[in-house]
């Protein structure tokens, strides 16, 4: 089959090498401009765009696919099959309606939970017990279409927001070329999304990973784990800036950011309701570090105080 594959993070790479490895023609790779990226903030290329030259498959970059332009370019490549994967833009009906057999869409929930931008750090987030990858049918609603394949799979009690990144992204891969096989000999049906159980994972805000010690602790320890891989959830110490990079739940009283208890092992601060044990952190322009190790270059005593964001 010809596809016009449409993507651009980390994510979208397994899928882009599962369809060249079933024996697709990827007539060309997709993929948002070059950004800033670094400390020197020289331009870029996407993961897409690095996957896509080292399989020598054409890459297209326009800044919108709203132009006609954009949209007779991918008419020329007569696609069968568009298939997109956290391509970042917005695709129009028209660019939607040009592949012979549709535009299909690798989205990171069960849906219609978690339609947007970021489903797999909102199902962290939210302490959802179960997400999973849908293959959807697109259509000019935010993944709104039908689905034409599901599967679920387990959040773990220690999965962050990148384990659970990379075992979705292996797992559309595989559906998305399941999917295509089906269309190709018609054998696959979209089933309609239910109008219940639909929520929104919004685009995620800097100050969402800022720790507010007065929640209760089983929510911290949740966004520690969503905020991992990036940006981390940040915390003030002393003044110093501090990433939380791995915490469980353990039993305390006393004010919410005390510290309460400190072992070799990791440092007990107390939260709105129960207390966070911080075993991984790290230091601003410093390394993730086990807390036996971070504390040696910066010590902590029972007493002292995390700020929350109203008190820092």
């Amino acid at each position: 089959m010809r596809i016009v594959f449409a993507g651009t993070p980390d994510f979208a790479v397994p899928a882009l090498e599962a369809l060249v490895a079933a024996g697709h023609e990827v007539a060309a790779a997709i993929t948002q401009p070059d950004r800033p990226a670094g400390r020197g903030l020289a331009a870029a290329a996407s993961p897409v765009k690095q996957a896509a030259a080292r399989r020598g498959i054409p890459v297209l970059q326009p800044p919108s696919l709203k132009t006609p332009e954009a949209r007779d370019e991918i008419r020329r490549l007569a696609p069968d099959a568009l298939v997109v994967a956290a391509y970042g833009l917005i695709l129009p009906q028209p660019v939607l309606d040009l592949p012979r057999l549709g535009a299909i869409n690798i989205h990171a929930s069960l849906l219609p939970r978690w339609r947007g931008a970021a489903p797999i750090h909102r199902a962290v987030l939210a302490g959802d017990r179960e997400t999973g990858i849908s293959i959807m049918r697109m259509e000019a609603g935010l993944d709104t279409g039908p689905v034409l394949l599901r599967e679920a799979v387990s959040i773990l009690p220690d999965d962050t927001a990148g384990t659970l990144h990379d075992r979705l992204a292996a797992l559309g891969a595989r559906l998305v070329v399941a999917a295509l096989d089906g269309l190709a000999r018609a054998t696959l049906s979209a089933t309609p999304q239910p109008a219940a159980g639909v929520t929104y994972a919004a685009k995620l805000e800097k100050q969402e990973a800022r720790i507010d010690w007065a929640r209760p602790a089983a929510d911290i320890e949740r966004q520690v784990r969503a905020f991992d891989p990036f940006p981390g959830a940040t915390t003030r110490v002393r003044g110093t800036e501090v990433k939380i990079w791995r915490s469980a739940a353990a039993d305390g009283a006393g004010e919410p950011g005390a510290v309460i208890a400190i072992d070799p092992g990791g440092i007990t601060v107390r939260c709105g309701a129960g207390a966070l044990r911080l075993e991984e952190l790290q230091r601003a322009g410093g390394k993730r570090l086990p807390a036996r190790e971070f504390l040696r270059g910066f010590p902590l005593a029972v007493g002292e105080r995390f700020e929350s964001p109203a008190t820092g």
